[in-house]
């Protein structure tokens, strides 16, 4: 069996229950339940339907977001997640940028690696060259000034961490914002790239070996390995071209608000809902909400 989930961005709670029965009643399903009123629902399936992508279509113009996932293995061990306006709501390299007077060239190198156009490895060391001769201190005054958690992150990890899954955070920026967002979100570990420093001031380099697509994938191998799992215990969370190993690989991969070219590559896609949609996809509901 499958379960179809239905789901809108909590601000919004706009799920409308009679557009939950329609569906289930055409699509053959079980008897729909609230998973939180009128933001998320779900009902099963015992076959997916062959229209189910003109149905998305037509739930994405009502502000809805329709995933189909499956029944066995539902709920996840561990959460393997980007950052990067993925659990925060920016993109580092830029706000360091901006600091720079180059924020503008930057984001625009950042945009088109993202979504793929350009080769991560090459387009990293390009922008980290840029920020060449900043002071070490203003990453914590973008950190403190700029940097903001992405609606839904703290409770998606710790509602996960609460029912015994394991949560990593995986990004291509920089450990100098990963430590400090995994420490406040609660995430068990963290990997990124590592910036170079020489008297306090950047280096514009990065050490070897960069953190790119393919370490992401090596990171769930690690995890997985190290604790008795496969990849199918796992839910990955990304919105860029290098999550794209990551998301294809893991048991449930899950592209949020992602750019367009990465959203049509995965078959999990949240443009409406939060972060808390990757709860509810593992039928969680919202009385199981743990937040720190």
């Amino acid at each position: 069996m499958s379960i179809v989930v239905l789901l809108t961005h909590p601000a919004r709670a706009n799920l409308d229950w009679a557009v939950v029965i329609a569906l289930s009643n055409a699509w053959g399903g079980t008897n729909p339940k609230w998973l939180n009123p009128a933001v998320a629902a779900e009902f099963g399936v015992d076959t997916v339907p062959s229209n189910h992508e003109d149905v998305w279509q037509e739930m994405q113009a009502i502000g809805i977001d329709l995933l189909i996932v499956s029944a066995k293995r539902r709920r996840k061990s561990v959460l393997l997640a980007d950052m990067d306006s993925t659990m925060i709501g920016q993109e580092c390299i830029d706000e360091l940028a901006a600091h720079a007077g180059i924020g503008a060239k930057v984001a625009d190198i950042t945009a088109r690696a993202m979504d793929g156009q350009l080769d991560f490895e090459t387009a990293l060391n390009e922008r980290v060259a840029l920020l060449k001769g900043l002071a070490q201190s203003v990453i914590a005054t973008v950190i403190s000034e700029r940097i903001t958690l992405s609606s839904g992150a703290s409770q998606l990890v710790s509602t996960m961490r609460h029912h015994g899954a394991y949560a990593a955070l995986v990004s291509g920026g920089f450990t100098d914002f990963t430590a400090h967002i995994a420490q406040i979100l609660g995430f068990d570990e963290n990997r990124a790239n590592v910036l170079l420093m020489k008297d306090h001031l950047l280096t514009g380099r990065v050490a070897l070996p960069i953190l790119g697509k393919e370490a992401k994938v090596t990171a769930l191998n690690d995890i997985i390995t190290a604790r008795g799992l496969t990849a199918q215990d796992v839910i990955a969370v990304g919105d860029g071209a290098n999550d794209l190993g990551m998301l294809h690989i893991a048991g449930m991969g899950v592209a949020v608000h992602a750019k367009p070219s990465v959203a049509a590559q995965c078959s999990l896609r949240v443009n409406y809902g939060d972060l808390t949609s990757l709860l509810y996809i593992q039928g969680y509901e919202i009385g199981q909400f743990h937040d720190f």
